[in-house]
């Protein structure tokens, strides 16, 4: 196997814990979860692992900003602009929505950690602003690292592969890890993980916003590219790939009654935090999916938490959560 840079700032091994209060609630399967929540950095997510491959790619080709892209309460951002302040890079990030006079959330902690925003309306402007964002950077004479959305490129898939390689060592025999998935990068090194170090289960996608065959078709390419920075390639196909599109169809980042209640019975019941765009919409899926009896009564579930909760407080979500 091939050595892929990589800096050491995640909370790691992140802890596998029973949810007995919820899986006795639900009378189906056993759940687990795993507190990718936890991972350290400027509250953690799933995001971290993935910046540690990242970050290194960037001190080798010698950047001096990082310029990122996503929603206005982008965790994905948070967790960038973070690791660019702990590791010396400026940060640009370009953000869809119109900012609020008064920031909350992940957005005031952007801010906190020193990122220029720049905020685009219209999400599809969003490319060409920040290919723009990109270029006047050049034009100035500074060295930017693009880092993709959702830091889903073949470097930050490496965040998961191995974390696949992390579970895998913990010795907890699971039949499903359920997840969030829409820029694929989690879902790509989960499948490429799974592959390369035997994990025997299945790896559920939820999808937060994407359809799932084009869903299918972004993970299993994205997933190939990123072997090859293992070893040999392997060429995944989407029938390689589990996804499941049932629960995006508000679109991404409405909060509706699913993800309230997955919230809720979370909270309640095990006194675990979910987010009310990505971890939150996965657990409602992964729940009516456990009402419906698509798992069956003998089987462990895994739920794979990946972080998210400051958008808890953010003025959008927060006067509708109870």
């Amino acid at each position: 196997m091939k050595n892929i840079p990589r800096l050491n700032f995640a909370h790691l091994p992140t802890h596998v814990e029973e949810l007995p209060r919820l899986t006795t609630l639900l009378n189906g399967p056993r759940i687990l979860v795993k507190r990718d929540d936890q991972t350290g950095l400027a509250f953690g997510g799933n995001k971290t692992r993935k910046l540690e491959f990242l970050i290194a790619e960037a001190q080798e080709q010698g950047a001096d900003l990082l310029i990122s892209g996503g929603a206005l309460q982008s965790n994905h951002c948070r967790q960038t602009a973070a690791a660019a302040a702990r590791y010396g890079f400026d940060c640009t990030l370009v953000l869809t929505g119109d900012a609020p006079s008064q920031p909350s959330a992940n957005l005031l902690l952007d801010q906190m950690f020193g990122a220029e925003i720049v905020t685009v309306a219209d999400r599809k402007d969003r490319d060409r602003i920040l290919q723009k964002t990109f270029d006047n950077a050049l034009k100035a004479d500074r060295k930017p690292y693009l880092v993709p959305y959702g830091g889903s490129s073949p470097t930050g898939a490496m965040g998961y592969a191995f974390a696949m390689q992390e579970f895998i060592n913990q010795h907890f025999k699971v039949d499903w890890i359920v997840f969030g998935t829409s820029s694929g990068g989690t879902h790509a090194g989960l499948v490429l993980g799974q592959r390369v170090f035997g994990f025997k289960g299945k790896v559920l996608g939820i999808s937060i916003d994407e359809p799932e065959a084009q869903l299918k078709a972004h993970v299993s390419a994205l997933a190939s590219q990123a072997s090859e920075k293992l070893g040999e390639r392997i060429n995944f196909t989407p029938d390689d790939v589990l996804a499941n599109e049932e629960y995006c169809q508000a679109g991404y980042g409405v909060f509706g009654e699913g993800e309230r209640e997955a919230i809720k019975l979370f909270a309640s019941n095990e006194g675990l935090l979910l987010d009310p765009v990505y971890t939150g919409r996965a657990a409602a899926g992964m729940i009516d999916l456990i009402r419906k009896g698509f798992f069956k009564k003998n089987e462990t579930v895994l739920f794979w938490h990946t972080g998210g909760q400051p958008a808890l407080f953010a003025d959008k979500y927060s006067q509708d959560l109870l």
